[in-house]
């Protein structure tokens, strides 16, 4: 077996169905399409999951467990069933071109020293995710994440050193930590390491395991030749206080783990004046700004891309989605350029078809949609439409099935 690809599922049972769907598509352009597998490991979903996927995807090997062990844990779990060469980590709330898996592993394969590998990332927006590169949580890069001020100097090599912003988005480059969305691992690299530490119960376990595989020898390289969509990448609320208190305990558990104890104590201090920093700034930017309540949208148009042939499916399909309210027109993705009318619309709904648009087109729409449209991703013969219209809240799902 060549690859391996383990999923982590937990009460997102859309996201993952075109996961999968996307997924299945990458494998397929693998120079052996069958020298391929894809393990899902569910963490107890309450969302209906088990019975959602019983007679679909007949190809994937589900695991379905009855409590939630956490993503390092369900990552173990899943791995000691994995027979292949390469170990790819992926989130279920992604989406892959059809050139990521081949492209991934063949530039992996000719890294000297290579061990693993992340990849471009972008929201459900088209806005580049800057946890596709980052530098290793040094005291000082957690301090100017933390505190705001590497969104002042995003693109500093010492300021932005978390998400190592000296480095282009758009070049291949070495770097210290791997996004758990998207991490490709060579098999041998893992059984000299392990897999995940199980005592990160979510955030932090990616960074650990990058630190691992770099103290082991090996390389880990970030990757821009090919680009992926990650939905989840913007549903987290990072200024939330919610995210600064896991972010902390994460960073405790590595920094004890992996700093001598004698600078531990000052590494936690350093944090903790941070996250004072962050509230502070964050009260003052509450205080002084002025809040516009948007204009409620009228003339609600959608606009749905797709191949000619599949205008008639798409169009029956999302009969219970038309209201009075709003208007469905159809394009050809090949029709739309920069002059188009994007204004017209409010929303986007793209259909991936076998022999129409492709995962490609769309990932690389994503990125040309101006700022204010809500683009989705329907996947003719699917359950539900996914996508996003903002970096500010989560990824957003519609049941296109009746």
């Amino acid at each position: 077996m060549h690859l391996s690809v383990i999923i982590v599922n937990y009460n997102v049972k859309f996201f993952l169905e075109q996961c999968l769907y996307s997924l299945l598509k990458a494998i397929d352009n693998l120079p052996s399409p069958t020298d391929g597998e894809v393990i899902v490991f569910d963490n107890a979903s309450s969302d209906g999951s088990r019975e959602f996927f019983l007679n679909k995807f007949q190809g994937v090997q589900f695991i379905w467990h009855n409590e939630n062990l956490g993503f390092a844990k369900a990552n173990n779990r899943a791995l000691s069933f994995a027979k292949g060469k390469y170990i790819l980590f992926l989130n279920p709330d992604t989406i892959l071109s059809e050139d990521t898996l081949y492209k991934s592993i063949d530039f992996l394969d000719g890294r000297a020293g290579g061990g693993a590998l992340g990849i471009r990332m972008i929201d459900g927006s088209g806005n580049f995710l800057p946890e596709s590169k980052r530098g290793f949580p040094s005291p000082s890069a957690s301090f100017y994440k933390l505190s705001g001020l590497i969104n002042l100097f995003p693109t500093s090599k010492k300021i932005a050193a978390y998400y190592a912003g000296h480095l282009s988005e758009l070049e291949n480059n070495e770097i210290d930590v791997l996004s758990g969305a998207y991490m490709l691992v060579k098999k041998e690299v893992l059984d000299k390491t392990g897999g995940f530490d199980e005592a990160f119960f979510m955030y932090g376990e990616d960074i650990d395991l990058s630190y691992r595989i770099q103290k082991a020898g090996y390389k880990n390289f970030y990757f821009a030749d090919s680009t992926i969509t990650h939905f989840k990448g913007e549903s987290t609320n990072q200024n939330s206080a919610r995210y600064v208190s896991i972010f902390y305990q994460a960073m405790n558990i590595f920094v004890h783990k992996h700093f001598h104890r004698a600078s531990s104590w000052w590494y936690v201090a350093f944090i903790k004046v941070a996250i004072l920093l962050s509230g502070v700034f964050s009260f003052v930017k509450r205080s002084f700004s002025i809040v516009v309540k948007p204009k409620p949208k009228t003339n609600l148009q959608t606009l749905i891309v797709a191949s000619k042939h599949d205008e008639e499916h798409i169009t029956s399909i999302l009969s219970n989605y038309k209201t009075p309210e709003r208007k469905i027109a159809f394009e050809n993705l090949d029709s739309l350029n920069n002059n188009f009318e994007y204004s017209l619309y409010d929303e986007i709904i793209i259909a991936v078809s076998s022999s129409g648009v492709a995962y490609k087109d769309v990932i690389t729409f994503l990125q040309q949609v101006p700022n204010g449209v809500a683009v989705k991703i329907y996947t003719s013969g699917g359950s539900s439409i996914v996508g996003s219209d903002s970096k500010a809240v989560k990824g957003d799902v519609l049941h296109a099935v009746v």
